[in-house]
């Protein structure tokens, strides 16, 4: 059964058991969970190749671009937009964002085990049960079924990540770190902006990212970066000058040492290359 619900705001809620049958999972307007059930599922993710196996899912963001997506088996899709639920409004209360949903240049890949697997095939029943009943309750049952599904990816990630007990605390810095790189990384990108912003010193930011087994505060800083211009630069015909005006550059020399040095090659041959693949 495949829903797709619209609100009177405009809000998307979009559930697909058919990676075949599921044109959606390629709008750039929407947030992404991509289950594997059965089987596996080949795609790639900003022209990254990666194969999933059975019991892994992926979330991704409006920001991710989808390409040769080839599914063999059961691979269900739930796709949602900021106006049906808004991972920002939400934050504090299932710890989904920059944990989930982050602008990082790899997205998040989950080993789910059989209870979490059995858990998510029971919210998606009640899902798609809540769709066919046709009330004025149908809309927030709809988005208290999605809620759950995140929560249950949320504390698989957790535990992937090694967040629990007394270190959930000192996570939960890391996590508003990544909120905050999200949304100021164009014309912050320095560790002191963000320590000042958290009340932190840098120094006390690198030694949580090291406790909770996270890149140090720079490299997702550089990463967040990277992420972006190397979606710019594949997406749109913008050139290079552009491109680093967006991101906060003043200098075109200055942004194409760090595209270079981030990416192994320079922006010319990133291009080249990506046109042939």
């Amino acid at each position: 059964m495949n829903i797709a619900f619209s609100t009177p705001l405009k809000g998307n809620l979009v559930l697909c058991r058919d990676l075949r049958d599921a044109e959606p999972i390629h709008r750039s307007d929407l947030y992404k969970f991509l289950w594997v059930r059965q089987g596996s599922l080949s795609l790639e993710v900003d022209h990254v190749p990666m194969r999933l196996a059975a019991g892994e899912i992926i979330s991704l963001t409006p920001l991710h671009r989808l390409g040769n997506v080839r599914s063999d088996g059961e691979c269900l899709s739930l796709l949602f937009d900021s106006n049906f639920y808004c991972i920002f409004g939400h934050d504090g209360e299932v710890s989904c964002n920059g944990l989930l949903f982050n602008g990082s240049s790899e997205p998040l890949r989950l080993v789910l085990s059989a209870e979490r697997q059995e858990a998510l095939g029971r919210i998606v029943d009640e899902l798609c049960t809540e769709y066919e009943v046709d009330d004025g309750l149908r809309e927030e049952m709809l988005r208290m079924q999605l809620k759950r599904f995140i929560i249950v990816c949320t504390r698989a990630a957790r535990e992937h990540l090694g967040v629990d007990g007394p270190q959930e605390q000192l996570f939960d810095i890391v996590r508003r770190f990544y909120v905050l790189v999200d949304e100021h990384f164009r014309t912050r990108r320095r560790v002191q902006d963000y320590a000042e912003l958290l009340h932190r010193s840098p120094k006390t930011l690198s030694n949580l990212f090291a406790a909770c087994g996270r890149p140090s505060p720079l490299s997702v800083i550089h990463d967040r970066v990277n992420a972006e211009a190397r979606r710019l630069l594949l997406y749109t015909d913008k050139s290079a000058k552009e491109v680093a005006y967006l991101l906060g550059y003043e200098d075109t020399a200055a942004f194409s040492r760090f595209f270079a040095k981030m990416n192994g090659e320079s922006i010319t041959d990133f291009r080249r290359r990506a046109q042939r693949e």
